[in-house]
């Protein structure tokens, strides 16, 4: 029983395990069951933070942890979701528990989108464009935006002939 390395993100060099992963391999270690209790409601008297327990049985035993989520915790497009993230927050930390992985979960952490990588493609084409140019950029980190955004400046600096 293993953690398929599908499903450890890295995010600005440092690796988190999905919540994905989390529930594959608690499967894996007999999970039976996992429940969600709701312990505090947000409200502007708590700062609107959401806290749940999640508790879940393998045939080693039972589990419990708690996960909380706040407007300082998350980005603002899942907001409206403080419940729900809070909910996936302890479950994350339960399966954690129970799989012994030590890694932080990608859910437990503030709330950020994840920037896909940039493709071959993508990179094939910076060097192509910028042979005769002027350009010196690392691609080990650049993310698909970034990738798009530095091609358009290419191309456009190649429309006006520089």
């Amino acid at each position: 029983m293993s953690l398929n390395e599908k499903f450890i993100i890295d995010l600005q060099g440092n690796n988190y395990v999905t919540y994905e992963g989390l529930l594959d391999l608690a499967h894996q270690n007999n999970l039976s069951s996992i429940y969600v209790e709701l312990l505090q409601i947000p409200k502007d008297e708590n700062n609107m933070t959401a806290i749940c327990k999640a508790t879940a049985t393998t045939d080693r035993g039972t589990f419990s942890d708690i996960g909380d989520a706040s407007p300082k915790s998350v980005n603002t497009t899942v907001m409206p979701h403080l419940i729900r993230i809070a909910s996936t927050r302890a479950k994350a930390r339960v399966l954690r528990d129970i799989t012994n992985i030590g890694m932080t979960a990608l859910e437990e952490i503030i709330e950020q989108p994840v920037e896909e990588p940039a493709t071959k493609r993508q990179i094939e084409t910076i060097k192509k464009l910028s042979r005769n140019q002027e350009f010196n950029t690392s691609y080990d980190n650049l993310t698909k935006k970034a990738a798009s955004n530095i091609i358009a400046q290419l191309i456009d600096k190649q429309n006006r002939g520089h």
